[in-house]
């Protein structure tokens, strides 16, 4: 018994040093700088709740946070009906294995290409003189260009569904693809309509893939801040945008306390959910 235990261990101890030097530690260094304190020209330690202090009691931080939210929540919103729907046409629509695959594969293709390059790629489409406004005015539809497709909170959102939409896909086709056809087919015997059918038999069964779908998305959405610069034209901000300012001005005390609080506020989100979903299953 305690030779199969010391395997256990020595078997663990490789990626258990894996995620403490580079997990837990640069963790664990956020957290104390977070707390040292800063001048306009120099970095000191110390043990001071300075920072929190002032990040707690700013309007500006409620503000950005409240942002952050507004922009998780949508593109959550967004990327479930989409990969959901992508998910449940592959899984129960597409009855070829090899169509299933090729299919999938064809919606992971945007990712050979890098996230920025697909962001940016919206700018001359959305753009005044862009394609979708010159589109839309050659058809009669508008009368002069429409100001709020680009630089505005629509572009931010529209460039995270695009982003993240495959964080939702992936899970929940997973999750679909073990579901047992004969359920769906005794619901039917039993007289039950599709949407009942999706309602009652497909959405439970797949709440394990919308759960870890929906940490993925809520995860990269509240960290992002490339996204959030480029496609607001840096007219709004998020707490990722808000800590690379800091960096930028070298205020690492004031950043390692924003990415602190951001970092308790996403943990919370993500224990709240698992209460109410056993993503077990799916591991």
């Amino acid at each position: 018994m305690q030779k199969n235990s010391l395997t256990g261990w020595l078997l663990a101890s490789p990626l258990s040093l894996v995620l403490l030097v580079f997990l837990v530690a640069p963790i664990a260094m956020i957290v104390v700088v977070s707390f040292w304190g800063a001048t306009e020209w120099s970095i000191y330690p110390a043990f001071q709740f300075d920072n929190y202090a002032f990040l707690l009691t700013s309007e500006v931080t409620y503000r950005v946070f409240v942002n952050t939210f507004k922009y998780a929540a949508i593109t959550w919103a967004c990327t479930l009906l989409i990969g959901f729907t992508v998910a449940y046409y592959l899984a129960f629509h597409i009855r070829s294995l090899t169509w299933q695959i090729a299919l999938f594969l064809l919606c992971t293709i945007p990712f050979l290409t890098s996230n920025i390059i697909r962001m940016i790629s919206w700018i001359p489409f959305l753009g005044r003189n862009g394609i979708a406004n010159s589109t839309l005015m050659s058809m009669g539809v508008i009368d002069e260009p429409v100001e709020w497709l680009l630089f505005s909170d629509f572009s931010v959102i529209l460039a995270f569904v695009h982003l993240y939409t495959l964080f939702m896909v992936v899970p929940i086709f997973n999750t679909m693809m073990r579901i047992d056809k004969s359920l769906i087919e005794a619901a039917a015997d039993a007289g039950a309509t599709g949407w009942q059918t999706l309602w009652h038999v497909v959405v439970p069964l797949t709440k394990p893939g919308i759960m870890i779908g929906t940490i993925f998305v809520v995860a990269l959405v509240m960290g992002d801040f490339i996204t959030v610069r480029f496609m607001s034209g840096s007219q709004s901000a998020n707490v990722g945008r808000m800590i690379q300012n800091d960096i930028g001005l070298l205020q690492y005390p004031s950043a390692s306390a924003t990415a602190v609080i951001l970092l308790i506020t996403v943990l919370l989100l993500i224990g709240t959910m698992l209460r109410f979903v056993d993503i077990r299953k799916e591991l």
